[in-house]
């Protein structure tokens, strides 16, 4: 009997092993499905796996054909540390499809329409602090090699076209180092703006006004993304039309809009939400004339912007008081 019971215990010892075991090389087999199929940053996905089963994720997600996805080059040295992604991403993804990370921000790639569907980013005081080290005159747009070729924007699509190569994350935002100043000049990271009278002025005094929230909050974080808003036309009814431009038909936004979350030093967060029309806007309207719902921006644009946080939760919403 005391063989049966050692034998029994060596056996269990092994089928749990070979449990563990397996469920390892089937967590690493479903990270690669995952990253294939997305073409994702592995970091991203494994913090998501460490949260939702895969069952979950499957349903979340939707797969295309994949076979001919470019891999992101290490030598553009655009993956991060888990810890700058999490940080980033503290409050929650507005969404998970074809999600990169660069150095010190993280999109999400519209393939269809060849601009981000969102951008975010994680600002201090000291990130955007001035840095003689940094020369934005040393940095040149440049198509993003790791999205495939049938869904790229190039330098080509904006020449003669009329409209700026305007950042997302703006690049005033990134001053740590030249590399993180350099990244967001990724066509990734641009869409197509209107140029004086709004990528030029309101939409940079926006960025300006992002900014200056880090002097009154330890901790800034700001969503930015296009919209594509319907208009009522001479029939009396709801059209969504949009221009593109170039061979590889990138898509002129008809709005662009900004989430921003300011976290105070005792643990306060306000939130902000902007939406901008793409087109000339005169010098004298105040930003604060664009201030909307976020509710308007999620229903909108598809997404949910900090979703770990209740709206209860905030302090401020557009500068008023919950």
């Amino acid at each position: 009997m005391p063989q049966l019971a050692v034998r029994i215990a060596a056996l269990g010892s092994v089928a749990l092993g070979g449990y563990f075991v397996g469920a390892n090389i089937e967590k690493r087999r479903l990270l690669d499905i995952l990253q294939n199929a997305l073409h994702t940053d592995r970091l991203v996905l494994e913090s998501v796996l460490d949260k939702r089963k895969p069952a979950e994720i499957f349903e979340k997600l939707s797969f295309g054909k994949v076979s001919a996805a470019t891999p992101m080059s290490v030598s553009d040295s655009i993956a991060t540390g888990p810890a700058r992604v999490s940080q980033i991403m503290k409050y929650g993804f507005p969404g998970l499809d074809n999600v990169r990370s660069f150095d010190n921000y993280v999109l999400s790639y519209d393939r269809r329409n060849r601009v981000a569907h969102w951008v975010f980013e994680h600002l201090t005081k000291q990130s955007v602090k001035s840095n003689d080290q940094i020369n934005r005159s040393k940095c040149e747009f440049r198509p993003d090699q790791s999205v495939h070729t049938f869904f790229r924007s190039d330098n080509s699509d904006y020449k003669g076209s009329g409209f700026d190569r305007g950042h997302l994350a703006a690049a005033g935002n990134h001053r740590l180092s030249q590399n993180h100043v350099d990244q967001t000049f990724f066509l990734s990271n641009m869409a197509p703006q209107v140029g004086k009278g709004f990528n030029r002025n309101s939409w940079n005094n926006l960025e300006k006004y992002v900014r200056k929230l880090t002097n009154t909050y330890v901790n800034v974080y700001c969503c930015t993304g296009p919209l594509y808003l319907p208009k009522k036309e001479g029939d009396g009814k709801m059209y969504t039309r949009y221009q593109t431009i170039g061979a590889n038909s990138v898509a002129v936004p008809t709005h662009f809009y900004k989430v921003i979350v300011g976290e105070s030093p005792d643990g306060n967060l306000d939130l902000e939400c902007f939406c901008m029309p793409n087109q000339v806007i005169p010098d004298d309207v105040p930003i604060t004339s664009f201030q909307v719902p976020p509710e308007s921006i999620e229903r909108a644009a598809g997404l949910l912007f900090f979703e770990r946080i209740p709206r209860r939760q905030f302090s401020k919403i557009n500068g008023r008081k919950q």
